[in-house]
């Protein structure tokens, strides 16, 4: 039961999120493999909204960490497991909760124990700087926690990278990269731990580097990101736009595009005034910018939906049947022929 309600909660986050991005691009989702135990190792700009594409853009059903203030009640707790999700504490959480992550990184084991998938994000916090921050230690202590006490399992590690256009426009355009698997157990050395995990976390972060736009960050960092956001680069052609940043060869200033259908931008906020209303008083209360995608999208994928079903109701009980279903059908086309569209451009020309 609990998978059945799983996937189906797969598929409703899925189709909000074709409705919610201008384009979803995954690539190296081959390097998946169908069974066995494997751990996701992703950098993480987003908030909520990383593991989510990551999740629904995979078969396999995914457990994932994510930051324990997200289960702010125990119904939100409920509903977070039921996904999958399971709650790490940091030292911002209190000194004292971080006790708790030892039952949470037995279960992480005891998942990969029984050939489960783990989706963790090791750089720790979310952060939308193009630059793949240090990795900590807590990803290698779980496999090599699970290797100590399970020796006959293998555990592949998979680079992900994620990379927006820009995370706080709506909508934008995303990239997911899966990297080459890592057999992890080819890096434990139980005499010599310290050591294993440095190579480890070099291992996969030299991957990750190459999976998202990586500037270094360094006295350059901004100049050359400034560059790159007024030459109206697509940052999700990852690969590219690495190789432009390596070889210094930064492209000249660009005017951005005018989006010729933006008229519906207004015909869709017409049309759903409520919940955009709505969304405009959260969204002056998100205090984190890593979490505003994360609301936004919760609000897209639940309350205009509803608003719409809610109107073409009211419209069946005045005339039929016939016209509440065509407005309802009508409504959604006009938010999925904005979000197709729509031109999606880099963080200073919002």
């Amino acid at each position: 039961m609990r998978y059945l309600v799983y996937y189906f909660f797969k598929v409703l986050i899925k189709t909000g999120l074709f409705f919610y991005s201008n384009k979803i691009k995954v690539t190296g989702n081959k390097n998946i493999p169908k069974d066995g135990a494997i751990l996701l190792a992703s950098n993480h700009p987003n908030g909520l909204i990383d593991p989510l594409i990551i999740a629904t853009h995979i078969k396999r059903k995914t457990h994932f960490l994510v930051q324990a203030g997200v289960f702010t009640s125990k119904s939100v707790s409920n509903f977070f497991n039921l996904l999958g999700m399971m709650p790490i504490y940091r030292i911002r959480d209190g000194i004292k909760q971080l006790s708790k992550n030892e039952a949470i990184f037995n279960q992480c084991q005891q998942l990969l124990k029984n050939n489960k998938a783990l989706l963790i994000f090791p750089e720790g916090s979310h952060n939308r700087k193009r630059t793949v921050r240090p990795l900590s230690k807590g990803f290698t202590r779980i496999i090599f926690g699970t290797l100590n006490n399970y020796p006959d399992t293998k555990i592949y590690i998979i680079p992900v990278g994620i990379t927006y256009q820009n995370s706080s426009q709506y909508p934008s355009k995303v990239a997911v990269n899966f990297g080459e698997p890592i057999v992890s157990n080819d890096f434990y050395k139980e005499d010599n731990l310290n050591a294993s995990a440095k190579v480890l976390k070099e291992k996969v972060s030299s991957q990750l580097e190459n999976l998202v736009v990586h500037i270094k960050d360094d006295e350059n960092y901004e100049s050359t990101l400034e560059k790159l956001n007024n030459a109206q680069v697509d940052f999700t052609q990852v690969k590219e736009i690495n190789k432009i940043i390596k070889n210094g060869n930064l492209p000249p200033l660009k005017q951005s595009s005018k989006n010729t259908f933006n008229h519906l931008y207004y015909l869709v906020i017409l049309n759903s005034i409520i919940p955009y209303y709505l969304w405009k008083k959260i969204d002056k209360k998100v205090t984190e910018i890593e979490f505003i995608d994360t609301f936004r999208f919760s609000i897209n994928t639940i309350l205009f939906p509803t608003f719409y079903a809610l109107q073409s109701w009211i419209l069946y009980l005045f005339f039929n049947w016939k016209i509440a279903l065509s407005y309802f059908v009508l409504s959604l086309s006009l938010v999925l022929l904005y979000t197709k569209t729509h031109i999606c451009k880099t963080e200073t020309t919002n």
